[in-house]
């Protein structure tokens, strides 16, 4: 970034615009970033011209643009996280054959998991996971690996009474007391596991993706038969669900 100044103090200008709840001065845009005042009015009427930032000429202060929100709405149709985890996944099943799992790739959506990718191995394997498809964040492994991520006080507000706790087979957490041991447990371990919880003879390990600010992107999972998979085909998993979250993280700025 040194090699070229003007290029990063006008990301940097961007970055603290959008850092800001209001519009800012270009006297105080200068000052946070240390730079000329001289300079930081030039880069600000040359941002100007190209949309990225807008003038308020009676508050003197500068706010965002519609060229910067053109740019964050591109960013979010080209489904970065899914084009940069997809080659990813693919990777970890050729490395897990013959060991059949369906690797998956999904993001919180309240107190449920949202499926956002499924990769399937050599021979299908048929779940309930499809893209698209919701499920309860109590009762999954990938809920709870983005869950145990979170501070307490987020959980409870996710799940505020026993309404809020699905049942499907009988098994998993249904209060909020029992969430939030297996919560602190699955943080301490690493990675988040359920046997039976979703769908009886099929267990499912994940992982949770970090972004920049350390806080939950999405989750990597692997779902397979329970009683197809020796105990060592499980800590393969293991280790696999881990190192591909952080792949992804890394991808992520994480």
């Amino acid at each position: 970034m040194r090699q070229v100044p003007a290029a990063s103090r006008t990301l940097l200008i961007l970055k603290t615009l959008a850092a800001s709840p209001n519009p800012m001065t270009a006297v105080a845009i200068a000052r946070e970033l240390q730079l000329p005042r001289s300079s930081t009015y030039h880069l600000l009427n040359a941002m100007q011209e190209l949309g990225f930032v807008v003038h308020y000429p009676e508050e003197e202060r500068w706010g965002l643009g519609i060229g910067a929100f053109e740019i964050g709405t591109a960013y979010l149709r080209h489904d970065p996280i899914e084009r940069l985890a997809k080659p990813v996944l693919q990777k970890s099943l050729k490395e897990l054959h013959p060991v059949v799992v369906v690797a998956h790739l999904g993001v919180l959506h309240g107190n449920e998991v949202l499926y956002l990718l499924k990769q399937q191995p050599q021979k299908p394997l048929s779940t309930l996971t499809e893209i698209g498809v919701r499920l309860p964040a109590n009762l999954t492994a990938s809920g709870r690996s983005m869950l145990a991520q979170l501070p307490t006080s987020q959980v409870r507000a996710l799940f505020p009474n026993k309404n809020a706790f699905i049942n499907r087979t009988g098994k998993g957490p249904q209060t909020l007391a029992a969430l939030l041991d297996t919560l602190k447990r699955e943080k301490s371990q690493g990675f988040s596991s359920e046997v039976g919880f979703i769908t009886d003879g099929m267990s499912t390990i994940a992982a949770a993706v970090l972004d920049r600010h350390h806080q939950p992107a999405a989750t990597v999972s692997y779902t397979y038969p329970t009683d197809t998979v020796s105990q060592e085909d499980v800590s393969k998993i293991i280790k696999t669900a881990q190192h591909c979250a952080r792949q992804i993280s890394k991808r992520l700025g994480g």
